[in-house]
């Protein structure tokens, strides 16, 4: 899938928003709480994670199911680790 024209797009959107991110973490020491914004948790480090997927032969496939993640779902969030569906139920785990 490293080849596949998605992957490549993919890891194009991942590796521009990890240089945002480290921009972002090294300027943070120089604001206080009250003049910046807060950065997601741990979105460097999912950001980081999808692009070893992608070197590994991961990238796409659910974590939880095994199954594709689709292909709209990676355009929106290429660091996704589950397909919709299983995102949407461990969404109503967490809520029961």
């Amino acid at each position: 899938m490293h080849g596949d024209p998605m992957t490549t797009l993919a890891r194009r959107m991942l590796l521009s928003r990890r240089n945002v991110l480290r921009v972002w973490c090294a300027d943070a020491a120089a604001r206080t709480p009250v003049q910046g914004s807060r950065l997601p948790p741990h979105e460097l480090e999912e950001v980081e994670a999808a692009l070893e997927r992608i070197e590994q032969g991961r990238f796409g496939c659910c974590e939880r199911c095994g199954g594709a993640i689709g292909r709209q779902r990676l355009l929106a969030v290429p660091e996704a680790r589950c397909c919709q569906a299983c995102a949407d139920a461990r969404a109503r785990d967490a809520n029961a």
